[in-house]
């Protein structure tokens, strides 16, 4: 799972001294998509602090990568997020932000604890809100106007009904609509990106209850996606003008046609969740 909350705060993490011309930080770096993000960021040649609620493993993965830095970091806490792009721009001018960090606690509305739905909005939409926000300061820092790209990291079930992640979807739909909107009311030079996985192979889908309407749904549409190419999609993104990108493309269409029609959807969902299960069957899930 990309982790992204802890105590408040944030530690000095640990830095590697290399450098380049342009640096981006990528929260949620520890494992999974943030840690594949930032290494192909590396072999792009940019200065990549990584950031994660799990310091100890975060400063690992920024060593193994070649990151300039590794920091532990809440992204539910602001200054943590302004320590983060203090440190990236020691290195080099920053330049790219990628908002990955997120929890993934599966399950409906009325099953999930107080403090579960608290720490899905908490994590998925503030954090990204104060991620974006300082980006943008940070941007504007070093270059005199905001200049720069923001990417992140949504999901597809942000983009129509999903039972069985209801709160995980709507902080999803919260990250897409506020990228569109900020994308629109900065300026040109500043680029908001959301990009739109399917279930992907990391620790949060493996974590997810294997008996669940949740997971039974996320392996409806077939082949489960691999951390390499959502990786590539993401950094792809930087400096193009494109601002939504679902991947696969025809399982983003069908989850906004369902959105379209959430009542003929949700008569659908038994057919969905079965062929789900015999995929899970199948590939022995």
């Amino acid at each position: 799972m990309s982790a992204s909350s802890s105590s408040p705060g944030h530690s000095p993490g640990r830095s590697y001294g290399r450098s380049s011309s342009r640096s981006v930080v990528v929260t949620g770096a520890a494992r999974g998509i943030g840690r594949g993000i930032a290494a192909l960021l590396v072999r792009q040649g940019w200065s990549v602090v990584l950031t994660d609620v799990d310091g100890a493993a975060v400063a690992r993965t920024a060593d193994e990568v070649g990151g300039v830095a590794g920091l532990a970091h809440d992204v539910r806490d602001p200054r943590a997020h302004e320590h983060a792009a203090e440190v990236a721009g020691s290195h080099a001018p920053l330049r790219a932000w990628v908002n990955n960090a997120g929890v993934g606690d599966d399950g409906r509305l009325a099953e999930l604890t107080e403090e579960q739905v608290r720490h899905l909005v908490e994590v998925n939409v503030l954090g990204v809100l104060w991620g974006m926000r300082t980006a943008q300061a940070g941007f504007e820092r070093t270059s005199g106007e905001p200049r720069g790209d923001i990417v992140n990291v949504a999901s597809l079930s942000g983009l129509g009904p999903v039972p069985g992640y209801s709160v995980y979807a709507a902080t999803k739909a919260a990250v897409v609509s506020l990228s569109m909107s900020v994308d629109a009311e900065t300026p040109r030079g500043l680029r908001v990106h959301a990009l739109c996985p399917d279930g992907v192979q990391t620790p949060m889908l493996a974590a997810t209850d294997p008996h669940g309407l949740g997971a039974a749904l996320v392996h409806s549409g077939g082949r489960i996606l691999g951390v390499e190419e959502v990786a590539e999609r993401a950094v792809d993104l930087i400096g193009s003008g494109r601002v939504v990108r679902t991947l696969p493309a025809w399982r983003g269409a069908l989850l906004r046609g369902t959105a379209l029609a959430p009542g003929l959807a949700a008569r659908g969902t038994a057919a969905f969740a079965a062929q789900g299960r015999r995929a899970m069957k199948r590939s022995g899930g």
